[in-house]
């Protein structure tokens, strides 16, 4: 709408008569029918006396008033060049605003995506260890690889009968069985785990590779703030012809 037409829907709205509110601003009924149909447009002084006519600040007279008006036929006066002013400021607040937050944005979204791509927060590598059996305290890790020579020494040497040798061959052969554990961390040679009966210990056998699903949602999550960066950037591009 048209300054005039603000005026009118003001004074329509607290029940007053043209004669009535050109009182109170100071001026002919006249000149305020002018003003009313946009046939002329209000000094500087007579802003301010209907801005006290109808106890609002200029921002609440404005809003809604076509800016083109306000910015060519409204411009020397004083309030509303604060008023101006203020709307530039404002525009280039949220012109910063989605500046900040669409680099944000698209600084995040390309972190995760990387950060997914590359397994840095979720590691794309599960490493295999393997254990031959059960060991009873004393046994050495490499005991399952080393006992039938072991005995056989033993048996040798007279420490053991050939009888005690096939028990205790036996005996061995009930705590062999093979073991696996996936790891997310690489645990060096092997690490120890108590189990029933005793212990297992864990040697390394290989890397492995491994799709995590947590990557994958990383990876999508990272492309849609990129998108959603990108998108802000051009919405700042036309946020940014702000007229002075």
């Amino acid at each position: 709408m048209y300054f005039g037409e603000k005026v009118r829907k003001l004074r329509a709205e607290r029940n007053l008569t043209q004669p009535q509110l050109a009182q109170l601003i100071g001026i002919e009924q006249s000149y305020l029918s002018k003003l009313e149909n946009d046939k002329s447009v209000p000094s500087a002084d007579i802003f301010q006396a209907i801005l006290k006519a109808f106890a609002i600040d200029a921002t609440t007279l404005l809003a809604g008033v076509d800016e083109n008006q306000i910015r060519t036929d409204l411009r020397q006066v004083p309030e509303v060049a604060e008023h101006l002013k203020a709307g530039v400021a404002r525009k280039i607040h949220r012109i910063k605003a989605w500046l900040f937050g669409s680099g944000a944005a698209l600084a995040l979204g390309l972190a995760l995506g990387l950060a997914g791509y590359r397994g840095l927060l979720f590691s794309n590598v599960q490493y295999n260890y393997e254990s031959p059996g059960v060991l009873l305290p004393g046994e050495m890790p490499e005991f399952f690889e080393k006992y039938r020579e072991l005995l056989r020494v033993q048996t040798v040497a007279q420490q053991l009968t050939q009888q005690q040798q096939a028990e205790r061959m036996l005996e061995i052969e009930k705590r062999k069985g093979l073991d696996y554990r996936l790891v997310d961390e690489y645990r060096g040679r092997g690490f120890q785990e108590t189990v029933p009966g005793g212990h297992r210990y864990f040697f390394f056998q290989h890397p492995s590779d491994f799709a995590r699903p947590q990557n994958r949602w990383l990876m999508f999550i990272g492309a849609l703030l990129a998108f959603g960066g990108i998108v802000g950037f051009l919405i700042e591009a036309r946020l940014r012809s702000v007229r002075v």
